[in-house]
């Protein structure tokens, strides 16, 4: 297995960034100055509590949604593009061509096989992988003619996984990828984002308010009414299959 540590390449620099839902009296401010980096390669983990800002933070990084002010920056092929007031045209080629998203909930279609949920994916990218190989990445390999149906929870959650790796994303965001699942499952889960890290060299963040999972990560960055609270680096990270919660 690949484990060469997180290079000092940014993959994503955020300077001020601020979020305002509404105005006056009914403003929510989701994020209040977000300063942070992220390397290549390097496995973060943004944990806190519901309400904390992670989901806002994830979903500005993947051009999901854009902040109020401040600045953030995906680099890529030696060069910053300024993610905050790009138009939706580059805001998607941005999402279709360099991040793969994990949530929650599966956003499967029931109909499909696991296999042609991924392949609804690789017959739009660029430069995909096989459907075969990235469910084989995620372990479901004899699975891949099974429908949706037909798979467990977390057979369910490894086909998302692998439908966001198969255009060879440079950038996997998960939101809360085990929320719905319970811990033996869940830690099957993380294995296969884990394995996709270390094979790949995917930069991966991964939120969760489940603080057990933090320990799997390079760093930690603890987030608290909108802003970074905490960042810590795990210098003995811990394998996926040793969690418990």
């Amino acid at each position: 297995m690949n484990t060469t540590p997180a290079s000092d390449i940014p993959v994503f620099t955020a300077h001020g960034l601020t979020k305002t839902y509404g105005e006056g009296q009914a403003a929510v401010h989701a994020l209040r100055g977000v300063d942070l980096d992220i390397r290549r390669g390097e496995f973060v983990v943004l944990l806190g509590a519901s309400g904390s800002g992670k989901s806002t933070l994830l979903n500005i990084l993947g051009g999901l949604d854009t902040a109020t002010s401040g600045s953030a920056c995906w680099h890529h092929d030696g060069q910053a593009h300024e993610l905050i007031g790009a138009d939706d045209a580059a805001l998607t080629r941005y999402r279709r061509e360099h991040v793969g998203f994990v949530f929650q909930f599966y956003n499967l279609i029931p109909s499909l096989t696991a296999r042609e949920n991924v392949a609804l994916v690789t017959d739009l990218a660029q430069d995909p992988m096989k459907p075969e190989d990235a469910l084989a990445l995620v372990g479901l390999g004899p699975r891949m003619n099974h429908f949706v149906s037909q798979l467990s929870g977390g057979e369910q959650q490894r086909v998302a996984i692998a439908r966001a790796i198969a255009k060879k994303p440079e950038v996997l965001l998960c939101d809360e990828p085990t929320g719905a699942l319970d811990c033996a499952t869940g830690i099957v889960v993380l294995q296969a984002i884990e394995h996709v890290n270390h094979e790949l060299g995917t930069t991966t963040v991964v939120i969760t308010h489940n603080a057990p999972i933090a320990d799997m990560a390079d760093r930690v960055l603890r987030l608290g009414d909108g802003r970074i609270v905490e960042t810590r680096v795990n210098t003995h990270k811990v394998a996926a299959s040793s969690l418990r919660w």
